[in-house]
């Protein structure tokens, strides 16, 4: 059925749950696994405009270099879990990008077949503040999502 999944996380706990069930399921199922974490751009680039020539050089370094000791600490963890279990993995770090297009891109440049992610289901006024990168990629993409909650 599913021979590649990729498996989104960004270290939290909910995503860990994410994390299992995709694992499981590999497991299951005989698949490989890439397992991708995304680092956004630092916030005041991201809005750019004025506010981007305002950030000194060193409190990006600092952003840049913290996001890739988390990601690598996230992704470490991720392929002890799948080595524990069998499962044959990769994992991936794509920096300065929104995470639902990092995951679509990945997913496609990987040839995956399903991803799998978590949500919190938010509804309502906190959806629309905070976004939700789970519906931004279940909107987006042709391959299949499975959401872990």
């Amino acid at each position: 059925m599913y021979k590649h999944i990729l498996i989104a996380t960004d270290g939290s706990e909910l995503a860990q749950r994410g994390v299992a069930h995709g694992l499981e399921l590999a497991k299951g199922l005989g698949a490989a696994v890439t397992f991708v974490t995304v680092s956004e751009p630092f916030p005041a680039l991201a809005w750019g405009g004025a506010m981007a020539g305002y950030v000194a050089a060193d409190e990006l370094t600092n952003y840049e270099e913290s996001a890739r000791k988390y990601a690598s600490e996230v992704l470490e963890k991720c392929k002890a879990e799948a080595d524990k279990l069998g499962v044959r993995s990769k994992s991936l770090h794509i920096e300065n990008k929104a995470p639902a297009e990092a995951i679509l891109d990945t997913a496609r440049s990987e040839a995956c077949d399903l991803i799998v992610m978590a949500s919190h289901g938010r509804r309502g006024f906190g959806r629309l503040v905070l976004g939700s990168q789970t519906a931004e990629v279940v909107s987006l993409t042709e391959i299949p999502v499975l959401v872990v909650r």
